[in-house]
């Protein structure tokens, strides 16, 4: 069997998650996607959302899926009314996607977006932010965990930090759920989105959001679909829902919602709990480490599941097709997709290695020995 170690890009779907999106596209194929739909609604409309309650302990009413996380996170974020006399701080770890909306939503608005300082460890400078948030910090944005490189944001210290102060709190947690314990409440964000493709191991093309009520209360969406409203007269429409399910779209692949649905399950019922990838990632680290002429990026005093590294010889695309002919699966971090980090770290490319709860010492040491083989 080849080792996967790209958990930061897919995770490996658990065989109840594929039996169970096959037996939905094959009801819908024979009976009828309406039909199918209506026969699961029990699950669609309530049961996944209680299942993604449970994984994020977060209220059943600040959640919504979306079709991908960056989905999730442009349709809510997309949605604020921000104005000039805005200050947004984002952090060096911002992926680009979100990079990209803040740039535009500066442009329409004219906030003013800055960045959160670094320590010497590479550490968000958690004193900057006590000395300097103000009540013209209209949002904070921060990745729990970054998808270029394993460091674990302290997400909760933040938001222990802001709680006294108006801003909204925004949290990036597309590599975290799955692999670390996350709590929505603990945190006390506004808004919390991920994906379910990865360290959740659902299947791609889902998405979620926890939504707060303060947020919902500030955001603006400009358009409602037809799940959520009704048109009441030739120029007006009612909105029946105060809750997050606002900001999604109704049209979305029941067979992908069932899959997420399964996979939340099958994370809740694990009993070797969240974060137990950590051991190999040592394994990993400690086989990257050893070798000559390569170089971790590896910042910060906490670390995820997440290990990557540079190397003087091989570029990183060489590096992950020589390891795929030994069947070792790993991946390609891009530097401008983690744009005010990683460049200035000297990484246009990177090799990302990303265990979780499935690999083994077998696996750690398959790829230890192809690393080995790859770099001479």
């Amino acid at each position: 069997m080849p080792v996967h170690l790209n958990t930061a890009g897919a995770g490996l779907m658990p065989a109840a998650v594929v039996d169970t999106m096959s037996a939905h596209l094959a009801e819908e194929a024979t009976e009828g996607a309406y039909e199918t739909e209506l026969r699961h609604s029990d699950t669609l409309e309530k049961g996944v959302y209680e299942a993604l309650a449970a994984v994020l302990d977060a209220p059943v009413d600040d959640l919504a899926l979306f079709d991908s996380a960056t989905r999730a996170w442009s349709s809510v974020v997309g949605a604020l009314r921000l104005t000039d006399a805005d200050r947004v701080w984002i952090t060096p770890y911002e992926y680009a996607g979100s990079l990209i909306l803040w740039t535009e939503l500066r442009r329409r608005t004219g906030l003013r977006v800055e960045v959160i300082p670094l320590t010497p460890s590479g550490d968000l400078d958690l004193c900057w932010m006590r000395r300097n948030i103000r009540e013209d910090v209209a949002a904070v944005s921060v990745p729990h965990v970054p998808s270029g490189c394993g460091i674990v944001n302290p997400v909760e210290e933040i938001g222990r930090i802001l709680a006294p102060w108006p801003c909204l709190y925004l949290v990036d947690a597309c590599q975290s759920v799955g692999q670390l314990e996350v709590s929505v409440r603990r945190i006390g964000c506004d808004l919390l989105t991920g994906a379910g493709r990865k360290f959740l191991c659902g299947p791609r093309g889902t998405g979620f959001a926890a939504v707060g009520p303060r947020l919902r209360t500030a955001a603006a969406p400009v358009f409602h679909d037809l799940h959520v409203a009704d048109m009441t007269s030739a120029d007006g429409y009612e909105i029946h829902t105060d809750g997050a399910r606002r900001f999604e779209y109704a049209e979305r692949s029941a067979a992908a919602v069932r899959g997420l649905d399964e996979a939340l399950r099958h994370h809740l019922a694990r009993t070797d709990g969240p974060g137990t990838g950590h051991d190999a990632r040592a394994a990993v680290r400690d086989a990257v480490a050893g070798l000559p002429g390569t170089r971790l990026i590896d910042p910060g005093t906490r670390h995820a599941s997440i290990v990557t590294f540079v190397c003087e010889q091989l570029p990183a695309a060489r590096i992950r097709d020589e390891l795929a002919a030994r069947g070792v699966s790993v991946w390609v971090a891009q530097g401008n997709h983690t744009p005010l980090y990683l460049p200035g770290q000297g990484v246009d490319h990177g090799v990302r290695v990303s265990p979780h709860h499935y690999t083994s010492p077998q696996d750690t040491e398959v790829f230890a020995r192809a690393l080995r083989e790859v770099i001479r």
